[in-house]
């Protein structure tokens, strides 16, 4: 067993040698062809100063280049911070300022608009493609003139491998720390859970930084499988992929099944292929499973994950029973419990709700340069309060019921209320806004803002979208806009949002 996210593709390419790793839509690669690649991305790091525990920010679409450097970085000793490719580049510099990054890796058009940033800490920014502007240094020219041999720098389990920027209910993001032997235990431990094996071929689309995305390419590179990786999510794509590449595995959120499920040409593609499908990043209606596995044979497996546990901390088994609308068991070496939501120190029985804890060593090193935070989230004892409210049958399986924070899950995305009420409260019309989340049969919930403007302003929903568009990624966006002449509030002046509902007329869009 390898201890060390970048031991994962020595021993890979020891094992498997030339049988094909990844599948992209422009290039495939061998076991052997990452291990070369991601050396000469390691040896192009160390040349240019890169050392042990030092910060590489990892900026860019689902493509082969990401994950060369993804284990080219982690192979140096240094500490990775994947950044969500739809961020602006106003929320990219405060991760990258608050992480205190050395340098970053990015694809052309998103790392171009950060070179301004270079200086204090900031000392390269990296960017694949032919063609680099003023200031940049090539990743290709790592690709062509790196070594292909490279010994990983050696790095106790303990050692922290990644950094990976969670919203949070300030409004500003935190950085969840993540050990390498949390990240190694929940690839492991996932792909042991499921039956992942050499013979698998997964199909892929979600974003390599999400902490979803990262157990499934460390899965399936840790046990030898083949990597169909799509840039995106669609379902053309989706299905085409499964059924010319005979896979058996693919990874997606509910809201892709919903797709799948819904889409005219579902049947008439060929999924006799798929053995068992996974699903994650929000429940799913036990009807949904239920279906899925009606129409493909496939049983889908639901898994439950943080990004403060690295990953995946419930999973329902391959072999085993596989409970529909639940979350399954905990991971091996680790525990869950149900506790009083008023009173952490008392565990309720089977069938009560209440706050889901969790204990174990996939649990974050804490939230960087935030010890405030991480006092809130991590007891002395170590178990970490989840947020989510949850139930627990006789058998150890879990239910998720509903959620103790104010987070939005919108297909999949955390989406936190005070980040975007903060946004929308920067137009010069608005004097007030709270937001919740309200129900979406496709993506489970979407973000509705309440808005109250200012004396004898104006502005159109449309305006106030837009505005939000300039400062936010593009899933954080408000899907609908109300204006309302007030929003309730306590005394001390802090917005009820579960009241809102009260104000609710319905709209569903921005007009």
């Amino acid at each position: 067993m390898v201890n060390s996210i970048g031991a994962i593709l020595p021993m890979a390419a020891a094992r498997f040698g030339d049988k094909t790793a990844l599948i992209t839509e422009v290039r495939s690669l061998t076991f052997m062809e990452m291990e070369a690649l991601s050396n000469r991305v390691a040896n192009g790091l160390v040349a240019m100063g890169i050392t042990p525990g030092e910060r590489v920010t990892l900026f860019g679409p689902n493509c082969w280049e990401w994950l060369v450097a993804y284990y080219g970085i982690l192979k140096t000793g240094a500490v990775v911070n994947p950044i969500n490719v739809m961020l602006t580049p106003d929320e990219v510099r405060y991760i990258v300022e608050d992480a205190g990054a050395r340098a970053i890796i990015a694809s052309p058009d998103k790392g171009a608009p950060l070179l301004d940033m270079k200086g204090g800490t900031l000392s390269d920014v990296i960017l694949w493609g032919e063609d680099v502007p003023a200031g940049a240094t090539s990743f290709n020219d790592f690709l062509q003139r790196g070594k292909p041999d490279f010994t990983p720098v050696a790095v106790d389990g303990g050692a922290l491998g990644a950094i990976c920027y969670t919203s949070g209910t300030t409004g500003r993001p935190k950085g969840a720390m993540q050990s390498q032997r949390s990240l190694i235990l929940n690839a492991a431990a996932v792909s042991s859970m499921q039956g992942r094996n050499a013979n698998d071929v997964f199909v892929n689309p979600l974003p390599c930084p999400h902490v979803y995305g990262s157990v499934v390419f460390n899965s399936n590179f840790l046990c030898g499988s083949t990597l169909v990786m799509l840039e995106r999510f669609t379902e053309e794509g989706m299905l085409s992929a499964v059924e010319e590449h005979r896979a058996t595995i693919m990874d997606i959120v509910p809201t892709g099944y919903y797709y799948l499920l819904a889409h005219p040409k579902f049947d008439s593609y060929d999924l006799s292929s798929l053995t068992r499908c996974t699903v994650g990043g929000q429940t799913l209606p036990a009807a949904k499973s239920v279906e899925f596995t009606e129409r493909t044979g496939a049983p889908l497996l639901e898994l439950w994950g943080m990004t403060e546990l690295s990953g995946a901390g419930t999973v329902n088994p391959a072999i085993g029973i596989n409970k529909p609308g639940t979350i399954g068991l905990t991971v091996p070496g680790n525990m869950g419990r149900i506790v009083d939501i008023e009173d952490p120190e008392r565990e309720l029985p089977p069938g009560e709700r209440g706050e889901f804890m969790f204990k174990g060593p996939l649990v974050m090193q804490g939230y960087y340069g935030n010890p405030e935070a991480t006092a809130e989230t991590i007891r002395p004892d170590g178990w970490m309060h989840t947020g989510d409210i949850a139930t627990v049958d006789e058998d150890g399986y879990f239910t998720i019921v509903d959620r103790k924070k104010d987070m939005i899950l919108t297909a999949g995305y955390n989406v936190y209320p005070v980040e975007l009420e903060r946004v929308l409260c920067m137009h010069p019309s608005v004097a007030l806004a709270a937001v919740c989340g309200v129900d979406d049969e496709a993506k489970g919930e979407i973000a509705k803002a309440y808005v109250v403007l200012k004396p004898d302003a104006d502005a159109t929903g449309r305006e106030l979208s837009d505005h939000c568009r300039g400062h936010l990624a593009a899933y954080k966006v408000p899907r609908a806009i109300q204006f309302v002449e007030t929003v309730p509030i306590t005394s001390s002046g802090k917005i009820m949002r579960r009241l809102l509902v009260d104000l609710d007329d319905g709209t569903r869009a921005i007009d």
